[in-house]
C-alpha cells in the first residue's frame, strides 16, 4: 500500500471517529433533555383546562297551532259512533245466529201460510160464498150430532125401563159403527166421482186428498172400486194403477159416496181443490149427485188384538 493511501484512511477514520463522538454526545444531549421536555409537556398538558364543548343551538321550535274545541255531538252521533266499528263478542255472534234462525223459520211459516192462501185469495165471489156455506153446513152437522148424543141421553134418564132403552140403543150404534167401519152395507143419497186419467198421471196421494176432502165434508160411507174405504184404509202406487188395502185398482177411478151432496160437490169443487189438482195432471173428474147411493163392499170385521171393552 501506497503512503497517499494510508493518509486517505486516516483522514476517513478520524471523520468517522469524529461523526461517532458527535452523533455520541448529540445522543447524549437528547437523553438528558427528553424527559425534562417529556414531564414539561406532560405538566403543561394536565394544567392545560380541557375547553368545554359548545353548546348546540337549540332547533327552532314551530309554534304549536292552536287547537279548536271539538265541536258537542248529538245523541243519535253518540249512538252512531258507540255502534260503528261494531264489536262483536262470542256471546253476541251467538245470539245472533239464533235470532236469524228464528226469523227464518217465521219467514218459511208466513210463506206456507200465503202459499195456502193463495187460492182463496184469487177465488171468485161465488166459490166464496159456496166455501162459507160448506163451513156453515158443517157447523150446522156438528151442532146436530150434538143434539142427537143430548136426546139419547135424555131418553135413557127419563125412560121408565132403562135397561131396555140402554139395550135399543147400543143396537143402533152398533149399527152406526158397522157402517163407518164397512163392515155392514148401506145406502142412502151422495154422489159418484168418476176420474178418468188416459195419461196415467193420477197418483196415490191425489186419491187419497180426495178421499180425506170427503170425509171432511161429511162421508159416511165411502167405496173405490169395488173396495171399502175404512179409518184404517191405505193407498200406495203399483204400476201404472193405485193400491188400496192392498187390492190393486185401474183407471178410471169410481168413488161412490154416502153423505149430503150439497156438501160433498162443492167441497171437490173448491179452488185449489181435489178437482182442480187432477185436472192440472191431465186427468178428467166428473161429480154426479143421486138420492140413492148404494155402497155393497164389505169388510171382515178384525178383533183387536190387544184393545178390550172397558165394559168388561
Amino acid at each position: 500500500m501506497s503512503e497517499h493511501d494510508d493518509k486517505r484512511a486516516e483522514e476517513n477514520g478520524g471523520t468517522r471517529a469524529e461523526q461517532r463522538d458527535g452523533s455520541g454526545e448529540s445522543g447524549n444531549r437528547l437523553r438528558k433533555e427528553l424527559p425534562q421536555e417529556v414531564a414539561a409537556a406532560e405538566s403543561a398538558d394536565q394544567d392545560t383546562p380541557e375547553p368545554e364543548p359548545a353548546p348546540e343551538p337549540a332547533p327552532d321550535l314551530e309554534p304549536e297551532p292552536e287547537v279548536a274545541p271539538e265541536p258537542r255531538l248529538t245523541g243519535r252521533q253518540r249512538l252512531v259512533q258507540g255502534l260503528w266499528p261494531p264489536r262483536v263478542s262470542r256471546a253476541q255472534l251467538i245470539v245472533a245466529l239464533l235470532l236469524f234462525g228464528l226469523g227464518f223459520g217465521l219467514a218459511v211459516q208466513v210463506a206456507s201460510n200465503s202459499d195456502s192462501d193463495s187460492a182463496l185469495r184469487g177465488a171468485r165471489q161465488e166459490d166464496l160464498v159456496r166455501i162459507l156455506d160448506e163451513l156453515d153446513d158443517r157447523t150446522q152437522r156438528l151442532e146436530d150430532e150434538k143434539q142427537g148424543l143430548e136426546k139419547q141421553r135424555d131418553e135413557l134418564e127419563n125412560s121408565s125401563d132403562q135397561a131396555e132403552e140402554a139395550r135399543r140403543q147400543t143396537i143402533e150404534k152398533e149399527r152406526q159403527l158397522g157402517i163407518l167401519a164397512g163392515t155392514v152395507a148401506a145406502q142412502g143419497p151422495g154422489i159418484t166421482m168418476t176420474i178418468e186419467d188416459t195419461k196415467g198421471t193420477v197418483e196415490s196421494d191425489m186419491l187419497l186428498d180426495a178421499v180425506q176432502e170427503l170425509r171432511a165434508a161429511g162421508a159416511e160411507a165411502i167405496q173405490v172400486n169395488g173396495v171399502r174405504v175404512v179409518a184404517g184404509t191405505y193407498l200406495t202406487d203399483s204400476g201404472k194403477g193405485v193400491s188400496v188395502d192392498g187390492n190393486k185398482i185401474n183407471a178410471p177411478y169410481r168413488f161412490k159416496v154416502i153423505g149430503k151432496s150439497q156438501d160433498l160437490e162443492p167441497a171437490l169443487n173448491i179452488p185449489g181443490g181435489v178437482v182442480q189438482t187432477l185436472e192440472k195432471e191431465q186427468a178428467t173428474v166428473t161429480v154426479q149427485r143421486s138420492t140413492k147411493i148404494v155402497v155393497d163392499a164389505l169388510r171382515a170385521a178384525k178383533r183387536p188384538d190387544y184393545a178390550r171393552s172397558s165394559s168388561q
